[in-house]
């Protein structure tokens, strides 16, 4: 539904025909770290998040799984079982 609260003209999934179902009653604006997000919207009443209603939580643990721009390190490093090295080496002497 339309959100009818904080981000005035926005869908929001919270959103009911009996107001806002967000504990609290209306979304929470971005903190610091939201910044450069391409999912923060700005409306007359501030910044807010379009995915999720209160960002500071998303951080207080570890970065937003919703962050369009913070980039995630992965590694691909394989373990390598000695014996079966050991003998892949061996066949091929």
């Amino acid at each position: 539904m339309v959100c009818t609260t904080v981000k005035a003209g926005a869908e929001c999934a919270f959103m009911t025909k009996a107001g806002c179902g967000y504990n609290g009653g209306s979304c929470h604006p971005i903190v610091e770290q939201c910044e450069g997000c391409q999912r923060a919207i700005e409306v007359s009443s501030g910044k807010y998040c379009s995915s999720y209603p209160n960002p500071a939580i998303k951080w207080k643990t570890s970065a937003c799984n919703f962050a369009t721009h913070m980039k995630v390190e992965t590694k691909n490093e394989q373990k390598i079982n000695p014996l079966k090295a050991s003998k892949r080496n061996n066949k091929k002497k």
